[in-house]
């Protein structure tokens, strides 16, 4: 039981970096002012209604927690590499 509870708060750590790059990623490209801008905002709030819709969905089906961080995480490494091209 305890190396299932360090494991996902390892996994949170590294959710928790990864999303702060991506933060300071998105935060650049908005900061530009320009029609990507905009789009990139309004990507990121359509985004995360959807990511919470499916975690809870996730949880209320019996997932696990390991799931969900596990699913944000790779969520996540899609926007970085999206907004490093």
């Amino acid at each position: 039981m305890y190396k299932a509870w360090m494991d996902l708060a390892f996994a949170s750590a590294q959710l928790w970096r990864e999303a702060q790059e991506v933060m300071m990623l998105r935060t650049m490209k908005i900061a530009l002012g320009d029609a990507a801008s905009h789009r990139e905002a309004q990507r990121m709030v359509m985004e995360k209604g959807f990511a919470l819709a499916e975690a809870m969905g996730t949880l209320a089906m019996g997932g696990s927690m390991h799931k969900v961080v596990g699913r944000y995480r790779s969520q996540v490494r899609a926007n970085k590499r999206r907004l490093t091209r």
